[in-house]
């Protein structure tokens, strides 16, 4: 039976999980790709650490040249993590004709398609199911069972700190803080949480996805960016009032000749299967020209999940290897006949949820309503919370659908009224 060797850089969380199903699973896996896929060499800076899991006959060592370089490795399994020395690690293992498979979304979001092109130039390749919904095979659906289909748009909830957050806020009726807290103590956040919260992590894994769905070099900063951190309870609240509830949505979307890419806080209905995506679960809904209406679902973090999604590609690479059927992931190089205009985000129309702190006399929201129609934005309706005469008070409005920037000017001009108390929240509503 061919043996294919493997060399893991980075054993944290992820490469232990990948070294315990490589290990435990060997006979399954031998039998199903009748191959055997062979550990032979993990590289991590830390090798005193103690370790819950340690294969026998592995190597062991700080020296990345050890996996680098070793000609009998043809898969090198990054999983460090961060821009440098990733790039430094892939481009090496590349050039010296290994196939990669990393989980790395900001080094992918970053140099994905620099990657690819000397990938192919080397004659290998480079695979990354991991690297977006983790045990979710949202890369193989899109890049084989799509493989005839236009992607028109992707909704994705693909982050499952933030969503873990507000759905503590939307279930336990508690503030963005204790959501947080819980969201430590669970493990379900990292020390550095802000990366979650604030939507940059969310923005990687959506730049993935377009490269995937539209055949375009999408870059990080065509994205529109917004994070979490600014929802407050009264929020989840009013927007329940209105028969919605408030997720971090990754959005990809054709709108005419545009592409419209943005992460952001957006009010769906709560009838929408996303709306009952929970806790630290993620979902992809994806509509295509062919297929239709479709959501993948499933864990989209922890040690098991990408570890499983990170063998997943080990086996495929296995599979091209042994001269058994493959489909390239060169699908994520550019294609220059597909490409639309990215559409800046004041461009962009919605409806939109709007929570105005203004002091509660007569007068306050006939000022508002004149502002906003004046910049051709209709109101769909309205809520006014509490009466507390001559205190500042909630008033909510949700909209007809506007343009982004008519309404951010409305809002740069009311916000200066000596009404207003707070800076005005205005949340976008998607349909889906």
């Amino acid at each position: 039976m061919q043996e294919i060797k493997i060399g893991i850089i980075g054993y944290g969380t992820v490469g232990t999980g990948v070294a315990k199903i490589l290990s435990r699973k060997s006979s399954l896996l031998s039998e199903k790709l009748k191959t055997r896929l062979i550990l032979k060499t993990i590289c991590d800076l830390d090798v005193r650490r103690k370790r819950n899991f340690m294969p026998k006959g592995v190597l062991f060592t700080r020296n990345v040249d050890k996996v680098l370089d070793d000609e009998q490795i043809q898969i090198v399994v990054e999983l460090i993590g961060g821009i440098n020395p990733a790039k430094e690690y892939i481009i090496r293992a590349l050039k010296n004709k290994k196939f990669v498979v990393t989980a790395n979304k900001a080094l992918l979001a970053e140099a994905g398609p620099e990657l690819m092109r000397l990938a192919r130039k080397c004659g290998v390749d480079i695979y990354f199911e991991a690297s977006v919904g983790a045990a979710i095979p949202v890369i193989k659906a899109i890049r084989d069972g799509l493989i005839s289909n236009n992607v028109e748009n992707i909704f994705g909830i693909i982050n499952g700190t933030s969503n873990y957050i507000l759905s503590e806020m939307t279930q336990n009726r508690c503030d963005f803080k204790s959501a947080l807290r819980q969201a430590r103590i669970h493990g379900f956040a990292e020390r550095n949480f802000k990366l979650d919260t604030s939507g940059i992590d969310s923005a990687h894994k959506l730049v993935i996805l377009s490269r995937l769905c539209f055949g375009q070099g999408i870059k990080l900063s065509d994205v529109y960016v917004e994070g979490i951190n600014e929802i407050k309870l009264h929020d989840i609240q009013y927007a329940d009032e209105f028969g919605y509830c408030i997720k971090l949505l990754a959005i990809a979307k054709i709108a005419g000749k545009d592409l419209q890419i943005r992460v952001h806080p957006t009010l769906l209905p709560k009838k929408h299967l996303l709306s009952n995506v929970n806790g630290v679960f993620n979902a992809i809904f994806i509509t295509a020209d062919l297929a239709g209406e479709m959501i993948l679902y499933g864990q989209g973090a922890g040690q098991m999940p990408a570890a499983s999604a990170v063998v997943s590609d080990l086996a495929d690479i296995s599979k091209r290897l042994a001269k058994i059927e493959w489909v390239s992931s060169q699908t994520f190089a550019p294609s220059q006949n597909r490409y639309r205009r990215i559409s800046p985000i004041h461009k962009i129309k919605s409806r939109y949820y709007i929570r105005f702190m203004a002091i509660d006399k007569p007068g306050a929201l006939s000022l508002i309503s004149k502002i906003l129609g004046k910049s051709n934005i209709s109101i769909c309706s309205v809520l006014q919370k509490g009466r507390h005469q001559g205190q500042a008070v909630p008033i909510i409005m949700m909209t007809h659908e506007a343009r982004e920037k008519e309404l951010r000017q409305a809002l740069m001009r009311i916000d200066k009224l000596p009404i207003i108390r707070k800076k005005t929240v205005a949340l976008r509503v998607e349909s889906v």
